[in-house]
């Protein structure tokens, strides 16, 4: 999705001169696309999240709209005090573009897992949160909210091939898309957890049980109603997400179910422990997590049975 958000913004800066775009050091071999067309609009501030995140407030207080960029981890959580206290309490239009979510730096070891952003930023009520699925509909976010007044998180994965069937790149701030149908159970994803969402609800398919899958991208607003509707039709819904369970999209929708007595059962499919100190690539540590396919189809036959 760099790429797609890199090109995206790009296209946007060529026609708003207020567009700006900072990174931590970090981007080579994914931001060329914006910082060749618009040198003078990209800057690189060193190893120095924090400052980037001040520096972002003082420009958006002076009527830029700046992008802010970094690895998951480096984009939250060190320059979290920054973002609270800057473009949160002044309601200002910075943007904090992050990649590399869950497990996508996984050989990078415990410092760069990204598996807490969701669940810290999601207590600033003022922070909108965008999480695509795939590259379309992170192309189609960009060119939707890049001119909101608030601030935003934007959460994208460092895979530009991903591409979910049945999406088509559809996206709007606080509405859910459901790409498959079923009556049977309820299975809700965000981000990247989408395909391998969508591939289980397509293996239960062919042993005759239903999955509807609804895909949320965006938090603060959420699809809150839409979610409810949804939980109220099935008796168990599953949510799935490359993150931990708790703060993030698990606990979302837990809190949902219970403040509108949905009546459902709600299992959470994420990062339930600390990972420890072990590294490997995204595939080995998200199936040494259990999220995968396989793990979303055992999970929903045995809630069914």
């Amino acid at each position: 999705m760099r790429r797609a958000f890199a090109e995206s913004l790009a296209e946007i800066a060529a026609i708003d001169k207020r567009i700006l775009l900072l990174t931590a050091d970090l981007g080579f071999m994914a931001l060329e696309p914006f910082a060749e067309k618009h040198p003078e609009k990209f800057f690189n501030v060193g190893v120095a999240e924090q400052n980037m995140v001040g520096v972002a407030t003082g420009l958006a207080e002076a009527g830029f709209l700046p992008f802010v960029y970094s690895i998951v981890n480096f984009a939250t959580m060190r320059p979290f005090e920054f973002i609270r206290n800057g473009p949160v309490a002044h309601h200002l239009p910075v943007r904090v573009v992050s990649v590399g979510g869950a497990f996508e730096y996984g050989q990078n070891g415990i410092s760069h897992f990204g598996l807490e952003d969701i669940g810290i930023l999601r207590t600033q009520p003022n922070l909108s949160i965008i999480c695509p699925c795939d590259s379309n509909q992170a192309r189609t976010a960009i060119k939707k909210t890049w001119n909101l007044p608030q601030p935003l998180y934007i959460r994208l994965c460092k895979d530009d091939r991903i591409e979910v069937p049945g999406l088509n790149g559809s996206f709007e701030i606080g509405r859910s898309e459901t790409v498959h149908q079923g009556d049977d159970i309820l299975f809700i994803a965000i981000g990247t957890a989408a395909l391998d969402t969508l591939n289980a609800a397509i293996v239960l398919k062919k042993r005759g049980i239903g999955a509807t899958v609804l895909l949320v991208s965006s938090l603060n607003p959420g699809p809150e109603k839409e979610v409810v509707e949804h939980l109220k039709r099935f008796g168990h819904a599953i949510t799935i997400e490359n993150h931990y369970t708790i703060g993030g999209l698990g606990s979302w929708v837990a809190e949902i179910a219970s403040e509108f007595a949905t009546g459902s059962r709600v299992v959470r499919i994420g990062v339930q422990s600390h990972p420890g100190c072990r590294s490997g690539n995204q595939a080995w540590m998200q199936e040494r997590q259990g999220i995968s396919t396989e793990v979303i189809v055992k999970k929903a036959l045995s809630i069914l049975s």
